[in-house]
């Protein structure tokens, strides 16, 4: 039985904030991946990006996220660890995986300046882009989708616990 679940979709969708509340709703506990990574490197995302480009993030994201390990805990991804094949082959066998996903339109509007954020663009590479590339990798991993479009986070707490069967 797999006692976890792993959320993942764009940055700005919720993963932390819907993964903290669902966390305590639950009765688990809550990783951030994100944090894990800062805190196993001691830097801020935007200084690795930096530091080590796309890729190399991608190398660091991919180890970080293989060695995390839970028992009845809610792990929120950064937005990029779907192109991280070690890592999210390593969560399809230990959780649930959770694709929290929203509008084009709703994404743009909540987010802000994407490289202080530490989003993983190419050059040249527009929001739009991105959505439109990750969408699929979002839909290849997910065993559940929860639409959150217009739903505050008690009804998106509440879709994913009758998505999940937790009701």
């Amino acid at each position: 039985m797999k006692d976890n679940i792993v959320l993942i979709g764009m940055p700005g969708v919720g993963k932390s904030t819907v993964g903290v509340v669902l966390a305590k709703a639950l009765g688990y506990n809550f990783v951030d991946a994100d944090l894990v990574i800062q805190q196993q490197t001691g830097k801020l995302l935007c200084e690795l990006i930096a530091e080590h480009g796309t890729e190399g993030f991608l190398e660091i994201e991919d180890e970080v996220n293989s060695s995390i390990e839970g028992h009845r805990a809610v792990i929120a991804t950064g937005g990029s660890a779907v192109y991280c094949a070690n890592a999210m082959e390593h969560y399809k066998e230990i959780a649930t995986v959770l694709y929290l996903s929203v509008s084009y339109e709703t994404l743009e509007e909540r987010l802000g300046d994407l490289k202080n954020r530490g989003v993983v663009l190419n050059d040249g590479q527009t929001l739009k882009d991105l959505y439109d590339e990750r969408t699929a990798y979002y839909e290849k991993y997910a065993d559940v989708t929860v639409n959150e479009e217009g739903l505050s986070i008690r009804e998106t707490i509440d879709a994913v616990k009758e998505k999940l069967g937790m009701e």
